[in-house]
């Protein structure tokens, strides 16, 4: 199974996934890339540094949507896609400490940070499982 259409073979530049699992993939990868745009601004309220890597990781989620629907998309960059969401979800702990605490903002649960660190599992885990599946 290969996880880009024939439309590869007909040399357009736009390629929609054959697998379903690209296609959830695409989704976490946005999610986490809208959910970094937004509190990138926030973020920069208290540490500009860390307000302008939140909206360098948005972008290069999106980035990664954007070459992901290309024909320039190799089987390589799978491994790539996998170790970029990985080490975004060990950056969360680089910055606030390696605890449960990382997903707490004050007293209560950060859903953002939540809902952002398994939209990037979801992608590390679609990215390897597509790497698998994929030839050539």
């Amino acid at each position: 199974m290969t996880a880009q259409s024939t439309t590869e073979r007909d040399g357009s530049y736009f390629n929609l996934p054959a697998d379903p699992v690209g296609y959830l993939a695409i989704l976490a990868a946005l999610v986490t890339g809208v959910i970094h745009l937004l509190l990138g601004p926030r973020v920069m309220g208290f540490s500009q540094l860390l307000g302008i890597l939140f909206i360098l990781n948005g972008l290069g989620f999106l980035g990664g949507i954007a070459l992901y629907v290309t024909s320039y998309w190799r089987r390589e960059l799978y491994l790539v896609a996998a170790g970029y969401a990985i080490i975004t979800i060990i950056a969360l702990f680089a910055f606030q400490g390696v605890s449960l605490d990382a997903f707490y903002m004050g007293e209560s649960l950060n859903p953002m940070a939540i809902g952002s660190k398994v939209a990037e599992l979801v992608v590390a885990v679609c990215a390897g499982y597509l790497y698998t599946q994929s030839t050539s």
